[in-house]
């Protein structure tokens, strides 16, 4: 019998955590773990697994940040840094920003494959945090054609 493939999927809240929800069915079949910046998504997670006739997901909650947070940044990636060494991803998708950054650099030293999906509200260029992503993502994609480029961010749809 052959293993699940375990997914990290990460965001932080509002519109980064909606277009990661739209990417729900692209993780069928696959043991996945939700990292978020809101403790009520949880719920919401297990109701729709079930739905679904998938198992239960696994689930952490992080302190929301931003760049003008050090400290909470800080906290942020030490908690990401334990929950990506007790979970072992074989996938890290995110759709940013913050803790989405630090879970795909993570992801990629671990050996994971890394997803990075930009959020649709930038239209006209790349996220800070995508553009920073963009080098450590096994897949880097931007929700506009207008964004993408021949190396990077390639455009595959949009997830709204």
């Amino acid at each position: 019998m052959s293993r699940r493939p375990k997914v990290l999927a990460v965001a932080s809240g509002g519109g980064h955590w909606i277009q990661l929800c739209r990417l729900l069915p692209a993780w069928d079949g696959c043991a996945v773990i939700y990292v978020a910046t809101d403790p009520a998504f949880r719920d919401e997670m297990r109701a729709i697994a079930r739905s679904r006739g998938n198992p239960e997901p696994g689930y952490y909650v992080i302190p929301d940040a931003n760049r003008w947070q050090k400290l909470k940044l800080l906290k942020q990636l030490a908690l990401l840094i334990g929950i990506m060494l007790k979970v072992r991803p074989d996938t890290v998708i995110t759709t940013g920003a913050a803790p989405g950054y630090f879970a795909l650099r993570l992801g990629k030293l671990l050996g994971a494959r890394t997803v990075w999906v930009d959020s649709i509200a930038n239209a006209e260029e790349m996220s800070l945090s995508g553009r920073q992503a963009g080098p450590y993502a096994s897949l880097w994609l931007t929700q506009w054609p207008e964004v993408a480029e021949p190396d990077g961010p390639h455009f595959a749809g949009s997830v709204l």
